[in-house]
């Protein structure tokens, strides 16, 4: 069987019906990169994209593209890296730290966009991630938000590609 590598894997679709709320040409911030679908989606908007990984390595082949700056980081050992920069659209997929969430929130600027993806209690049931501490309980993204962004969209649901998995996702505004 041949498995897709990330440096070829699509955006979200998810991450690809909000992109249009990220104000034209607003810097966007993609958290845990990783191989960089999402940067490299971004830019191909026009957007100024800051890309946050603790392995950088899968985005050597845009590191000189103008309007990219990548930073290699542990999130989960440091202290929140970009001070108080703030950034038009915000994008985590696939990926969940806790104590991040008021960094990440904070770190919206007016009217900036959050668009956030990631797995959600019974995904255990069908594959990685299992360890509860890696996977949202019901609500939790709504909760995160509830009082200081306006939820644009959000749903908890199973879906089949790229493989199966229990997700939670929203679009918020910070307004």
């Amino acid at each position: 069987m041949h498995r897709q590598s990330h440096n070829s894997m699509p955006p979200s679709e998810w991450v690809i019906r909000y992109a249009k709320y990220i104000q034209n040409h607003g810097v966007v911030l993609d958290l845990a990169c990783g191989a960089g679908r999402h940067t490299r989606y971004m830019l191909g908007l026009s957007h100024p994209v800051v890309a946050i990984d603790i392995d950088i390595s899968k985005l050597s082949d845009i590191s000189n593209i103008r309007n990219l700056y990548i930073l290699e980081y542990n999130l989960e050992e440091s202290a929140w890296p970009l001070g108080d920069k703030e950034f038009a659209g915000i994008i985590v997929t696939n990926y969940l730290h806790r104590p991040l969430i008021p960094s990440i929130l904070g770190s919206l600027a007016d009217k900036g966009i959050l668009i956030y993806e990631t797995f959600a209690v019974g995904n255990e049931t069908l594959g990685k991630p299992k360890n509860p501490d890696y996977l949202l309980k019901h609500e939790e993204l709504l909760d995160f938000c509830r009082g200081q962004l306006r939820v644009i969209a959000y749903e908890n649901l199973t879906i089949k590609k790229p493989k199966p998995a229990v997700v939670q996702r929203i679009c918020a505004i910070n307004n």
